[in-house]
């Protein structure tokens, strides 16, 4: 299931659609009353907003333009996150071992895209410096990010870099990087190869 899970169908294909239509969507009253509220009152302005447009436009017409909006919209949404957490080299570690100041710094990365790109995506490429200070606005992360040598240096990658996080799904904690399925098919052939001790 989990195979299934990572595939980049599933994640990029499904996953707007179920994230979007469906979990953000449903209330759960175990998070609390604010958030659930939050979730009924998002739910009946968007019943709203939609019967309206129905009504003006014909329902085919509004399921025409909303769903690949929410597509689109939701796939590039889950790609910013994915890509900025799921490079080779992510920190991770279990629960005693976690640091939070090398979970920001090594467990995400800056995403540099092109000027009307990282405008359009409210900057979040600076992705480190939201993990390390979540407070600091989106439209001061980049002043954040030249404000201090230190900041510079976190796994930077280009939208040409990115293409090549999408297999990664796994976590060696051996060799402490990201693998593909692929490769844990390599890393188990080669435990086999190895004389017990």
């Amino acid at each position: 299931m989990y195979r299934l899970f990572r595939n980049p169908l599933v994640i990029f294909g499904l996953g707007p659609i179920f994230m979007f239509l469906l979990k953000h969507r449903i209330p759960f009253p175990i998070l609390g009353k604010k958030e659930t509220m939050s979730v009924i009152w998002a739910n009946l302005a968007i019943l709203g907003l939609a019967t309206t447009l129905s009504l003006v436009m014909g329902f085919g017409n509004y399921v025409l333009i909303q769903l690949p909006v929410i597509w689109l919209g939701g796939m590039a949404g889950i790609w910013m996150f994915y890509v900025q957490h799921q490079f080779e080299s992510s920190y991770w570690e279990r629960h005693p071992e976690w640091e939070y100041v090398a979970s920001a710094f090594e467990g995400a990365s800056y995403y540099r895209l092109p000027r009307l790109l990282q405008w359009f995506t409210g900057n979040i490429g600076f992705h480190h410096i939201h993990h390390l200070s979540p407070r600091v606005p989106n439209y001061r992360l980049e002043e954040a990010y030249q404000s201090a040598e230190v900041l510079r240096h976190p796994l930077t990658l280009t939208i040409r870099e990115s293409f090549r996080t999408i297999p990664l799904a796994l976590i060696d904690e051996t060799n402490d990087r990201m693998i593909t399925f692929r490769d844990l098919k390599s890393v188990l052939a080669k435990r086999e190869m190895l004389p017990e001790v």
